[in-house]
């Protein structure tokens, strides 16, 4: 009997030391995550600094890192569009929205970036649910606004000129 459980304890043992140092070299879930913001973190510092192509790549590499990163999407997105780079911006915003659909600065910026395109119809609808998530986002009032303009419904530009400026007097200058 003692035989017995002194070999099956000796088989537990033998197949830990097997498989233990293999779990060792697996990154966590948590590690790859905490990377994934490490990454996106350098990419925000390289945006602040201009260094828009170190940027989207710090971003890529989170983005690789967790996939569901709505937040690396957005300013990969952001990054892009200072580059002139519209429809891979507009393809990164459109991935983070899949994602958060209740990020209204995403939406905001996708519009800015199909305006950039005279896309006036898209920009228009994006700002249009920036507001209904966010009525007091006076910068999509303001843009959508301009876009109004373009397309000679001044009417309606005024509203919105009107609206962004009760909410931020600022926009004045």
């Amino acid at each position: 009997m003692k035989t017995g459980i002194r070999r099956q304890i000796g088989r537990v043992l033998g197949a830990l030391l097997l498989f233990l140092p293999s779990c060792a070299s697996l990154p966590s879930q948590e590690t790859q995550l905490g990377d994934a913001e490490a990454y996106h973190n350098r990419g925000l510092a390289y945006g602040k600094k201009g260094r828009y192509d170190q940027a989207i790549s710090d971003y890529t590499k989170a983005l690789e890192m967790d996939p569901r990163y709505a937040k690396a999407y957005a300013d990969r997105g952001f990054a892009r569009g200072k580059k002139g780079q519209y429809d891979q911006a507009i393809s990164d915003f459109t991935r983070a929205i899949e994602i958060n659909p209740g990020d209204a600065r995403t939406l905001y910026n996708r519009g800015v970036a199909y305006g950039k395109k005279g896309l006036y119809d898209q920009a228009i609808s994006d700002y249009t649910k920036t507001l209904e998530i966010d009525p007091k986002f006076a910068e999509a009032y303001y843009n959508r606004a301009v876009v109004y303009g373009k397309k000679g419904m001044h009417d309606q530009a005024v509203l919105d000129y009107s609206r962004a400026l009760e909410i931020d007097p600022k926009l004045a200058r």
